[in-house]
């Protein structure tokens, strides 16, 4: 039986976004896409709904306003643009939180993530032209006309330059034509932070830190003010 969604947002472009990634899905049905609360509330009414896309920011009616105010919602993953909802969210009981733009790859986390809370095996579609990578130790990155493997225990950090990343390695530096935001959903959240608008860590190297900075080997890296609860919250965890 397909899982039936429904996506819930203000803004065209995004509910095209979502769309196209759910398209890839052998075991998705979209089912209707909703410009507001209002909407989706008459459609839940309706019709079985089991997975809801739903937007944070929309007028009149939150997305976490809307959440509470259903008795029985469906399983939701909530997509905004906005970090600091995060916390409340959770605590609704989301599936899970994605910024936008959504990658692919963090949006099939996020499907995958709902199929473990169902109870089924997870689920990895087979899409024409791309390979599932089964080793987990490692990404392949674009750099110089090639795909370059860098392993994850190499990495010391990453540092954002306008439209470009440079991933900073033990014994070698890498340079990617990408945004910080986009390798930052490629890498297991377990170890990787970003600390900064410009600066992602690798966490198991962190020889020191303080209010205001991060000592890797070789390097000090300051922490953003809007990281700064994240980063020590993290970092005191461990």
């Amino acid at each position: 039986m397909k899982t039936r969604c429904i996506i819930v947002d203000d803004e065209p472009l995004a509910i095209e976004a979502i769309q196209m990634h759910i398209e890839k899905f052998d075991s998705l049905k979209l089912v209707e896409t909703c410009e507001d609360a209002f909407q989706a509330f008459d459609i839940l009414n309706k019709t079985r709904i089991d997975l809801m896309f739903l937007d944070i920011q929309m007028p009149e009616i939150t997305g976490l306003e809307f959440i509470k105010s259903l008795k029985n919602p469906p399983k939701i993953i909530l997509t905004t643009a906005y970090r600091e909802f995060a916390i409340d969210a959770f605590n609704l009981n989301v599936v899970d939180y994605l910024l936008k733009p959504i990658s692919f790859d963090r949006f099939m986390q996020a499907i995958n993530k709902y199929y473990e809370q169902r109870g089924s095996d997870i689920f990895v579609p087979n899409i024409a032209g791309q390979t599932q990578d089964t080793d987990s130790n490692h990404i392949f990155v674009r750099s110089e006309k090639k795909n370059v493997k860098i392993r994850f225990d190499e990495i010391l950090y990453i540092e954002s330059i306008k439209d470009y990343v440079k991933i900073v390695c033990t014994n070698r530096t890498v340079i990617s034509k990408q945004l910080i935001s986009e390798i930052k959903e490629k890498l297991p959240a377990e170890s990787f932070m970003r600390i900064h608008r410009s600066y992602i860590i690798f966490i198991p190297n962190v020889e020191a830190y303080s209010n205001t900075h991060v000592d890797l080997p070789g390097k000090e890296l300051p922490i953003g003010r809007n990281y700064k609860q994240e980063v020590l919250n993290t970092l005191q965890a461990k």
